[in-house]
C-alpha cells in the first residue's frame, strides 16, 4: 500500500508550540523530510535514522525544490508515511502549496497540518502585538525572499506604505536596506518604529528596535542574523514600553 505525506508546520521553533497532532505524526512517521527552520530543539527529538535534511538557508546549500517533490513521491510510492516538516506554517511562504500540487498531480495521498506562523509568534514572544486598536487595524505579511526568476517584485510597497497598518516581513534580514528604502520612497514616515526579532520563541531570541531610517544600522550594530522577522509600524514601538 502507498504511504501518506503529511505537510506539517512545526511552528516558530519552541517545542512547546508544536501542535499535538504534529508531535504524534513525527513520532509515527517512517521518514521526516525537514527544513532547518524548525530548529534543533524540535529536530533533536526525532530519531536521526528517520530524518532527511532538505533544508534551504540564505547563503547556504540548497536542495532544489524539484528534488524534494520527487523524493516525497518516491517515498510514498514505496509505502512510507512521510512527514514533510516545515518551519512555521506550511502555507505561509513555506512552498507547501507547491508540494501539495505536485503530490496531487502524482496521485499521492496527503494531509496538511497547520502550524503557528512565526509572523505572529515571533512578535508575540517579543511582546509586540501585530494588531492594536490604537496603532494598527490591519496587518500584512510579506516575504523577503521572492522567486528569483521574477523579472520584478510582486510586492506593492507603495500600497503597503499607505495602509497605515503593520507590515511583517519574513526572511527579510538580508534585504532590509532594499525594502526600507522602498517604503521611505513611498512616503512612509522615517520615524516609523521597526523591530527585528531573531530566533523568536527559541533560545537565543534577540530583539533590536529602531526606526525606518535607522534600522539597517541597528541591524549591523547588534548583529541580527537569520532566522528573523521584521515588524514595521506603530506596534513595533511597544516593545520599548513592555
Amino acid at each position: 500500500m502507498p504511504g501518506t505525506v503529511y505537510l506539517v508546520g512545526s511552528g516558530p521553533g519552541d517545542p512547546d508550540l508544536l501542535t499535538v497532532k504534529a508531535r504524534r505524526l513525527l513520532d509515527d512517521a517512517d521518514v521526516v523530510l525537514h527544513d532547518k527552520l524548525p530548529g534543533p530543539e524540535i529536530l533533536d527529538t526525532i530519531p536521526e535514522a528517520k530524518r532527511e535534511d532538505v533544508g534551504k538557508r540564505a547563503g547556504g546549500e540548497r536542495t532544489p525544490q524539484s528534488e524534494i517533490n520527487a523524493r516525497l513521491v518516491e517515498l510514498a510510492e514505496a509505502g512510507e508515511d512521510v512527514v514533510r516538516l516545515k518551519g512555521g506554517d506550511p502555507f505561509v511562504f513555506g512552498r507547501g502549496g507547491e508540494e501539495m500540487q505536485y503530490l496531487a498531480e502524482h496521485g499521492v495521498e496527503f494531509e496538511v497540518v497547520p502550524g503557528i506562523t512565526s509572523a505572529i509568534a515571533a512578535p508575540a514572544a517579543a511582546d509586540i502585538p501585530v494588531t492594536h486598536r490604537d496603532h494598527a487595524s490591519s496587518v500584512s505579511f510579506v516575504t523577503g525572499h521572492e522567486d528569483p526568476t521574477k523579472e520584478e517584485s510582486a510586492v506593492d510597497w507603495d500600497a503597503l506604505a499607505a495602509t497605515g497598518g503593520t507590515i511583517v516581513v519574513l526572511m527579510g534580514v538580508g534585504r532590509l536596506p532594499d525594502y526600507t528604502r522602498e517604503l521611505l520612497n513611498a512616503g512612509m514616515d522615517a520615524e516609523t518604529p521597526v523591530a527585528l526579532i531573531e530566533k523568536g520563541t527559541r533560545p537565543g531570541q534577540q530583539v533590536a528596535t529602531g526606526t525606518l531610517d535607522t534600522i539597517v544600522d541597528v541591524r549591523d550594530e547588534v548583529g541580527i542574523e537569520p532566522p528573523a522577522v521584521t515588524v514595521i509600524g506603530g506596534v513595533a514601538g511597544l516593545w520599548r514600553d513592555a
